[in-house]
């Protein structure tokens, strides 16, 4: 059996520190939310469930994320889809990925999937390919927030200005799955 000085044990960890903390994600464009991904959907929030995986140096807590889905868009996500992510909580230890939505039971979604199950976060864009759905205080409409809860008022700014993207009136979901659908029609 090797053993190896502590100060490459120091290192390793550190390493491993840096990689859950240091997340930096360029924000993509509508075109390439659509174009990468694989599973395209509306759904609710069913379960969340975290539980410890794999052993050794390899353990690691993640999370199942359950949707009913409610509008497949893109790919083939059946009635119920789960997405495996890093992170969570299970007894009184947690592990946390910087920027990683945050889910929970009846949460309203337009999720942009990819590479479901290999990927740590398999979101187009990590936190940038959740949309959130939610009603509108005083009209009553759904309309469509990004995961930090920003309106959305123009996809064509998305990955490009992040002020003229939530500038204006926000998207109904209605009008946001349209323009889904408008670009699933002409890709190229």
């Amino acid at each position: 059996m090797k053993r190896f000085p502590c100060p490459f044990l120091l290192l390793t960890a550190l390493m491993g520190a840096s990689a859950l903390h240091g997340t930096t994600v360029i924000p993509p464009t509508f075109e390439e939310l659509v174009n990468r991904a694989q599973v395209i959907f509306q759904g609710v929030v069913t379960d969340v469930r975290s539980q410890w995986v794999g052993e050794g140096a390899q353990r690691s807590i993640v999370s199942y994320v359950t949707f009913k889905v409610e509008d497949a868009m893109k790919g083939n996500p059946g009635s119920t889809y789960t997405m495996r992510m890093l992170g969570g909580t299970v007894g009184d230890q947690t592990v946390e990925v910087t920027d990683s939505p945050k889910f929970k039971v009846g949460n309203r979604d337009i999720l942009f999937v990819e590479n479901n199950g290999s990927q740590f976060v398999p979101l187009v864009g990590i936190m940038h390919g959740r949309f959130r759905v939610e009603r509108e205080r005083a009209s009553g409409r759904e309309v469509v927030t990004t995961n930090e809860g920003e309106p959305l008022s123009n996809v064509s700014q998305l990955g490009k200005n992040k002020q003229a993207a939530s500038a204006g009136a926000t998207l109904s979901i209605d009008e946001f799955k349209a323009a889904i659908h408008t670009k699933l029609t002409h890709v190229p």
